[in-house]
């Protein structure tokens, strides 16, 4: 079973301080569950490299490397898995090139989208953003937890929310029915990637247990992780239905 929980999708420039590598070794200390490897500024080769060292660094851990859109890059350093935005390459392209075994999310922020989708092709989706966020300065209009909620509601998917997100909104992300916190400046634009990652999957943890609910904010730490973003929002959402993993087959 995919544990969506921790989801580190990396940002090189974030993580310039300590290092690409350093920084996902860190999370994986705290706690990351998955690693997504994206990064739209650079060339296939240069990305080929990045996740050639990822990989390594995650072998033997049982956490899984998804790279973000390219398949070639993907196929090229036998990553888990692939994931795609709405405007990147089908989803039944991925399926045929990467194969039933390999893991497929998907990014969404509409039913619409969800409504069109074929939920035998992908493994979880990636849903937000729930706040506006500067690592992806073209993202479209705010879900917020009320708009997280009625997707999650929707889907016959596992969901992992995205957009502004930190240790303290775990609650609110589990009380709307997701199974996970897709993370990029928490980790790794934080002092101590690992102190941060640790206390998010602490937050995870009991959010997934009930212990925290979402309208209980943890002590604050990493200031400089998400600074600036306006992170109001409605977290009174109603719990997701019972969704499923794909059968691969």
């Amino acid at each position: 079973m995919l544990d969506l929980s921790v989801y580190l999708i990396t940002d090189a420039a974030l993580c310039a301080r300590a290092g690409l590598v350093e920084t996902v070794a860190a999370g994986l200390r705290g706690g990351v569950t998955v690693v997504q490897l994206r990064d739209k500024q650079v060339s296939d080769t240069e990305l080929i490299e990045q996740g050639r060292a990822l990989k390594g660094l995650l072998t033997g851990t049982g956490v899984p490397l998804i790279v973000n859109d390219r398949l070639e890059v993907a196929l090229a350093i036998d990553a888990d898995g692939v994931h795609l935005g709405q405007s990147d390459h089908s989803v039944a392209e991925a399926r045929e090139v990467m194969g039933a075994e390999a893991i497929l999310g998907l990014s969404l922020q509409s039913l619409d989208q969800l409504q069109r989708l074929d939920p035998t092709l992908v493994d979880y989706l990636g849903v937000g953003p729930v706040f506006a966020t500067t690592t992806k300065p073209d993202h479209s209009s705010p879900l917020g937890f009320d708009g997280l909620a009625k997707i999650c509601d929707a889907s016959p998917l596992p969901v992992v929310a995205i957009g502004g997100l930190r240790a303290e909104h775990a609650g609110a992300v589990w009380s709307a029915g997701a199974e996970g916190m897709a993370l990029v400046s928490a980790i790794c634009a934080a002092d101590n990637p690992e102190q941060s990652t640790r206390r998010i999957a602490e937050a995870c943890r009991a959010a997934r247990q009930g212990i925290v609910g979402p309208d209980v904010d943890l002590p604050s730490a990493d200031a400089d992780a998400e600074a600036g973003t306006d992170r109001q929002a409605d977290a009174s959402a109603p719990t997701g239905s019972n969704r499923v993993f794909r059968s691969a087959s």
